[in-house]
């Protein structure tokens, strides 16, 4: 009887270490079609990219895309769309799209330097559940510039994201087609408190691709309120982080030596005119008293002090100017980033300080690789001058060494 027990015990042993062995390597089959199950290889269920759609969710995804582009048919139809290749519509045209589209209370992505997504909530519903640990899925639309839709569907299955895309453009008889359809592993995202959605697809990687793939995305769900925007738009997006270093380095009134005047010339120049700078007008350098006027516009500093500070040629009272090139600047991808306004302080002395994210979509993906804060001093007539700018928690250390554009 002992002997039958024991042995009795083995089996039932073995039986269940046996079951939890089969049971680890199980993957959830509810994301991929069931005809197909065998001929999808653990490689490239790993891998997480060109994963096979289900017949069902590829037909649901086209139908989508095609129902949202007929909506804004009449509007396409009628836009003038030019000669080239490849279609832009104007902004005017885009509005009124995106207005059509919002009426079908879809979360969509607008389009801009500051895009959102109308009709957020069930988006961040979603990903407040995610965050718990809560299945579930949530398809967000997006207007293209040359009025195709783009349609992704999110789901988590508790553990794991996924997202499938669809897009639909216009053929030249004007009838919407799926350009394509994709199915992807989200390898990691995160839901920050600023309301940015950030996530990071799959991608083909070395050796089986020579050059870097970059699967970053970044989505803005919860939206910037109307006065962060237009100081965004008015203060900072002009002069963002390349070419210049007036917001990614630490400078006061006392302390204006470090700052690349000759770069930031031509970003002021087309803030206040609102057109590029044309160099072609200047080939002997900018004149002394155009370049010393528009600083001192801008920043509170005299011309004996930018003559100082700035790469001057004295022979000829002009500043010197260079293009942005290979020999005298070297891309990065925190050079991409868009100045955020996040927070408006109003201070006793009647000045402003702007607190600023650099929110970079590209690699980093990162809502915020530096903060900084700026301060502006605004005149009556809705002028300023920038006053200073502070970055925050040694966020210096963490970006690349500014590059000066030119050397004495």
């Amino acid at each position: 009887m002992k002997k039958q027990y024991i042995l009795f015990s083995i089996l039932l042993i073995l039986s269940c270490f046996t079951y939890s062995c089969g049971k680890k390597d199980e993957k959830p089959d509810k994301f991929f079609p069931e005809d197909t199950g065998n001929l999808i290889s653990e490689e490239q269920i790993e891998k997480g990219y060109d994963l096979p759609v289900d017949v069902s969710q590829r037909e649901e995804a086209e139908n989508d895309c095609k129902k949202m582009m007929e909506l804004i048919r009449d509007i396409y139809e009628q836009a003038a769309k030019g000669d080239a290749s490849n279609v832009v519509l104007s902004d005017k045209t885009i509005c009124s799209m995106q207005n059509k589209l919002k009426e079908t209370k879809n979360p969509l992505i607008t389009i801009g330097i500051y895009p959102m997504i109308e009709n957020f909530d069930s988006t961040d519903d979603f990903l407040k559940k995610c965050i718990e640990g809560v299945s579930g899925s949530v398809i967000v639309y997006e207007l293209h510039s040359d009025g195709g839709i783009g349609r992704m569907k999110f789901i988590f299955d508790g553990s794991d994201m996924y997202v499938l895309s669809a897009t639909a453009i216009w053929n030249k008889g004007n009838e919407p087609i799926i350009a394509y359809v994709s199915y992807t592993r989200i390898k990691e995202w995160k839901y920050t408190d600023k309301g940015w959605f950030c996530y990071e697809l799959c991608v083909p990687e070395y050796p089986e691709v020579t050059e870097m793939v970059d699967g970053s995305c970044l989505i803005r769900v919860k939206p910037m309120t109307e006065e962060n925007r237009k100081m965004s738009e008015e203060c900072v997006l002009g002069l963002a982080y390349q070419g210049n270093n007036l917001l990614c380095s630490n400078w006061d009134t006392e302390h204006m030596e470090g700052i690349d005047y000759n770069g930031l010339y031509e970003y002021l120049y087309a803030m206040k005119y609102q057109e590029r700078f044309q160099p072609e007008d200047y080939p002997n350098g900018i004149p002394k008293e155009n370049f010393e006027e528009l600083i001192m516009e801008y920043l509170p500093i005299t011309g004996e002090e930018i003559q100082k500070y700035a790469v001057f040629d004295r022979k000829n009272q002009t500043y010197v100017w260079e293009r942005l090139g290979c020999f005298n600047y070297a891309p990065t991808f925190f050079g991409t980033s868009v100045p955020e306004v996040t927070h408006i302080r109003q201070n006793e002395d009647g000045t402003v300080t702007l607190t600023v994210d650099a929110v970079c979509q590209m690699v980093l993906c990162d809502d915020a690789v530096i903060t900084h804060e700026l301060t502006v001093r605004f005149a009556e007539d809705g002028s300023f001058q920038y006053l200073g700018n502070e970055i925050l928690n040694d966020g210096v250390m963490h970006i690349p060494d500014y590059q000066y554009r030119i050397r004495e």
